[in-house]
């Protein structure tokens, strides 16, 4: 399973690849997308969803990973935010790619082992998990492969509940 982690953002919006073939996840890539503040938000959003398609066209991932946006201070952050996810989104689907979201909370759990870990915490934990050894800068790519290894995490409940649900053991 090949694994597409998007931390979305305007301004950032970090990605990471992860594929599991045996019991080991492996990172292929991981990165930053950025757009220039100097340029007007059509423009913006524009550089980013050319950038997103190029990504999705090179990487192939099954399922695309994007952090839920739960609660914002700053409202204009949460509408970057917002724009960023819906063009992830959009161009997921058009690359045939399955689009699942999870929060924050759910990522560190899955990833750290507790819901209110630290950035820093989390950036360790990816580390770890996918054999790396040098800083993953800017953070936004930590937090990308950590979305990459929540669902890698949950992808055999998920089937499990889909299979069961298919042979009539579970009802909607």
């Amino acid at each position: 399973m090949r694994v597409l982690g998007i931390d979305p953002g305007l301004t950032r919006c970090g990605y990471g690849l992860v594929e599991k073939t045996g019991r080991k996840p492996v990172a292929l890539s991981a990165g930053v997308i950025k757009t220039s503040p100097d340029l007007e938000v059509p423009q913006r959003l524009a550089e980013m969803q050319a950038e997103i398609r190029d990504l999705l066209i090179e990487a192939q991932p099954t399922v695309v990973a994007i952090e839920r946006v739960l609660f914002q201070v700053n409202v204009s952050t949460a509408m970057s935010v917002g724009r960023a996810s819906g063009i992830v989104m959009a161009e997921a689907v058009n690359a045939q790619a399955t689009v699942v979201e999870y929060s924050p909370n759910e990522v560190k759990q899955a990833v750290t082992g507790w819901g209110g870990a630290s950035k820093e915490q989390m950036e360790q934990m990816v580390k770890a998990q996918l054999n790396i050894d040098v800083p993953l800068r800017p953070v936004d790519a930590a937090d990308a492969l950590g979305l990459a290894l929540c669902h890698l995490a949950h992808a055999p409940t998920a089937a499990a509940i889909a299979k069961a649900s298919e042979r009539g053991k579970i009802s909607s």
